[in-house]
């Protein structure tokens, strides 16, 4: 029986070579190169943080917003040679808008980096100055990775385009008992919670996925084969101990054979 049970256990250890290898066919799918419809770009959600940044050629005219920073502020200067008010920091609230200094509450949520820069610009070259300069940048861009990869956890990223297949580069790869043809990603967006499945073996499952560009906080899930399960299971421990008694008893009867002879 635990003979028996060792030889199951054995066979469903073994995974092909086919569940195992990442975007099959791919060099035949894309042999011609094809054009990328999908847009990386990350929208702002409430709780962002975002660090925004004014430049312009006279210092006297950035003061006043330099003044008005209420969280934090760095001390760097332009690429240009402007003087800069330096870097603030903003978190966006929960109704998707942020107080700034001078303009006042300001809408963002929904809205990409560049639109925001852009529009507080046009309100600040409008109304202040007229070679105003601004950036925008996304600070709380993070993924959580977990189950069968090498190095679960939370990363934190400074650009704006992280995919999926970075995402579980960078926690390591997936160990050998992950499955690769299901994996979860969890995103929350707008107040709505959804999830998407990624066969990690399929190029098109992988490409044309709505995750496959990843967003602020989302939730990556790799799940174990039933190999995996066994062997942490209460019956896989039962089993384990039966097979160590029986090959015990075994050789010890052995023994008795041996030494009676």
């Amino acid at each position: 029986m635990a003979a028996a049970a060792v030889v199951m256990l054995v066979f469903a250890s073994c995974v092909s070579n086919k569940e195992m290898t990442y975007l099959q066919g791919v060099d035949q799918m894309y042999s011609t190169p094809q054009s990328i419809d999908k847009d990386f770009g990350l929208v702002i959600q409430p709780d962002d943080e975002l660090a925004i940044s004014i430049t312009s050629k006279t210092k006297e005219l950035i003061d006043e917003f330099n003044n008005n920073v209420v969280i934090k502020s760095g001390s760097s200067s332009a690429s240009t040679g402007g003087q800069s008010a330096g870097m603030m920091y903003f978190y966006v609230g929960k109704d998707g808008t942020i107080d700034f200094p001078i303009l006042g509450r300001i809408s963002v949520k929904g809205r990409t980096i560049y639109q925001v820069a852009s529009d507080l610009e046009n309100q600040i070259r409008a109304s202040h100055i007229k070679d105003a300069q601004v950036t925008v940048k996304i600070m709380s861009f993070k993924v959580t990775v977990m189950g069968a990869v090498k190095s679960p956890g939370t990363q934190e990223y400074t650009g704006q385009r992280l995919t999926l297949l970075e995402a579980l580069g960078r926690a390591g790869d997936l160990n050998n008992t992950a499955v690769r043809k299901s994996v979860l990603i969890m995103r929350e967006e707008n107040g709505v919670r959804a999830t998407y499945r990624v066969d990690l073996t399929d190029p098109k499952s992988v490409f044309e996925s709505p995750a496959y560009y990843l967003q602020q906080n989302d939730m990556i899930y790799v799940e174990s084969n039933k190999a995996e399960k066994v062997k942490g299971s209460t019956s896989y421990t039962y089993l384990t101990v039966i097979g160590t008694m029986v090959s015990t008893v075994a050789s010890l009867a052995a023994l008795v054979v041996t030494l009676t002879k």
